[in-house]
């Protein structure tokens, strides 16, 4: 069902990546965009360990599949479906936004391979960046402006979080609490569940078995209560296939492939 976006030249929604540049995007303006198109058909999007206590509300928080997993918000249950937003990208209702979404069309990126240095850049197919007659300017006299440092540090603040969710994934592997998740939902008129595979979540039995050192070292750091976000948000999971339901996006097949 869920896995991590596939190694690629480009993350996630970028369809390109230019470094924003003082001589190159001297007059460039950046602007808000009213819909997400990339969302419309996107099912599962990268969270941060930081983000679990807001997200459990409104997303099933899974893993992805394979050796380097991932957490990931459930839009959707089936690849192609996002139950949270239209038609248009604009989303249904007021929810919490993850932050791999705010971000774009902005990431830090490296530009070179073997350097340490991270520079800011963005997508230059989002629509919100460029030669506009609105929006925030870019630069003033050759200089950032305001806006461009409030987009750098919370770029910053993203990288930040992606590496205490990386110390957060090791915990986990190291104390050997994940499993391979199956979920079996039964709908009304069916004789069949659907069964929904091909994603991680914390087995319940092993935390329990943990030794005490364990658990009160998770309970200090703060691992446990994300543990547990994760935990409750899967109940979650039944209320995204109803919205599926609703809108006619339940495939035929039981058992779906893992994306």
């Amino acid at each position: 069902m869920a896995t991590a976006p596939a190694p690629a030249n480009l993350p996630l929604f970028y369809k390109d990546l230019v470094p924003l540049s003082s001589v190159d995007h001297a007059d460039f303006h950046a602007r808000s965009l009213d819909q997400a198109d990339f969302l419309i058909n996107q099912h599962a999007v990268p969270l941060t360990s930081d983000e679990f206590v807001s997200a459990c509300r409104h997303y099933p928080i899974v893993f992805s599949a394979g050796d380097n997993p991932v957490p990931l918000a459930l839009m959707g249950l089936n690849e192609g479906v996002n139950t949270f937003v239209d038609a248009e990208g604009k989303l249904i209702n007021p929810v919490y936004v993850p932050a791999y979404i705010r971000r774009y069309p902005f990431l830090l990126a490296r530009l070179q391979p073997d350097s340490e240095e991270l520079s800011l850049c963005f997508d230059p197919t989002s629509g919100a960046v460029g030669k506009f007659e609105d929006g925030e300017a870019m630069f003033e006299n050759g200089q950032p402006t305001a806006p461009v440092q409030a987009i750098l540090e919370f770029c910053k603040m993203f990288e930040e979080a992606g590496q205490r969710t990386g110390q957060f994934m090791d915990e986990l592997k190291k104390a050997d609490l994940l499993m391979e998740g199956e979920v079996s939902i039964q709908q009304d008129g069916n004789d069949q569940p659907y069964i929904y595979r091909g994603f991680q979540m914390v087995d319940e039995t092993k935390l329990r078995e943990l030794r005490g050192d364990v658990l009160r070292k998770m309970m200090q750091n703060g691992i446990l209560a994300l543990i547990f976000a994760h935990l409750f948000s899967l109940q979650l999971m039944r209320e995204v296939f109803a919205e599926q339901v609703k809108a006619g996006k339940v495939p035929e097949i039981q058992a779906v492939p893992t994306v």
